[in-house]
């Protein structure tokens, strides 16, 4: 089988050109001229280089293949029209090529978020039937990529998938975390209360592959979650046992507030992407991440299989070798 990755040279997309390759499958990644695939470069796989912008090259990218996983996608921006091109425009070039290109193809999966659904009302976890009520740009930008791929459901075998919060070596946020709790520094992320789902990415790796290959699945949205909830704070006391650390400073809500402005502001002048944002600090403390699984479960069989201290331990073994005591 042959399979192109978008965003392949990212978190998620890497793990699964990772996985993908050990199945067996013909991978291509596409690739821009920008990307940095240093975690699959020694992989056998075919870099495809691409514009998001020329349905010609994008064509030439998903002609003949019987997989496409579409996981590209700008996560931080400092404004509104980086979110819409790279998450909506692109994606409805992507699957306009797709259409005219391989209308045969077995399956299309568009890797969205829960942003796009947004938090849950209430305290009632969310479900694929809700409304869509993004809290963030990139959560609205994803929603109108969605609609997108709405549209295309008479035309491709088209599967869109929402993951929650995603754990897993590589992860630009967890590894910051990580190193932050290196130095026995650790952020009072979020309340005491359980807030958020998690997965950890070998098991969302797992639901899109399943999902491609299920020959019976189309035009259908799902959430990938874990069944129970967490609170931010125990996700960072699990990385702080895991560590062995017994001392540690505690950064509270209002400092890290100040730190997320210092650093956007860091980044407008540089003209790059903030490492930590205001929005998302305020969100992980005001909003409650919580999805109703029973849809993928009841039609697929899948539910997460890593917990969160067997996650978190087998990141930080793999990370560091060793705890630090």
């Amino acid at each position: 089988m042959k399979a192109l990755v978008t965003g392949s040279s990212g978190f998620i997309g890497s793990h699964l050109v990772e996985a993908l390759v050990k199945k067996g499958y013909r991978v291509s990644c596409l690739i821009r001229e920008t990307s940095d695939p240093k975690w699959i470069k020694d992989l056998d796989v075919q870099f495809i280089t691409a514009s998001y912008t020329d349905l010609a090259s994008l064509g030439r990218a998903v002609r003949g293949m019987d997989y496409i996983f579409h996981v590209g996608a700008v996560i931080d921006a400092l404004d509104w029209d980086t979110f819409y091109r790279a998450n909506v425009e692109s994606t409805a070039n992507l699957l306009e090529a797709c259409a005219r290109e391989n209308p045969g193809v077995k399956k299309f999966i568009f890797v969205s978020s829960i942003a796009a659904a947004g938090p849950a009302q209430d305290g009632r976890p969310v479900k694929e039937s809700d409304a869509g009520r993004p809290v963030s740009q990139y959560g609205k930008s994803k929603l109108q990529a969605e609609e997108v791929a709405a549209r295309f459901f008479n035309r491709l075998p088209i599967v869109i998938l929402r993951p929650t919060n995603i754990l897993g070596p590589r992860q630009k946020q967890l590894e910051s975390m990580l190193k932050l709790a290196k130095m026995r520094i650790i952020p009072l992320v979020g309340r005491r209360e359980k807030q958020t789902s998690i997965c950890f990415v070998k098991d969302l790796v797992r639901a899109l592959i399943l999902v491609a290959e299920h020959p019976d699945v189309r035009s259908e949205i799902y959430f990938v979650a874990s069944q129970e909830a967490y609170s931010w704070r125990e996700i960072l006391g699990t990385i702080r046992k895991e560590l062995g650390l017994s001392l540690v400073i505690k950064i509270p809500y209002p400092l890290l507030l100040a730190i997320a402005f210092l650093a956007e502001t860091a980044a407008r002048l540089s003209g790059g992407s903030p490492l930590i944002k205001r929005s998302t600090i305020r969100s992980a403390r005001n909003n409650y991440w919580v999805q109703d699984v029973g849809k993928i479960k009841e039609a697929l069989g899948f539910s997460t299989q890593i917990g969160l201290e067997q996650g978190i331990a087998e990141i930080i073994r793999q990370k560091y070798n060793t705890a630090i005591n």
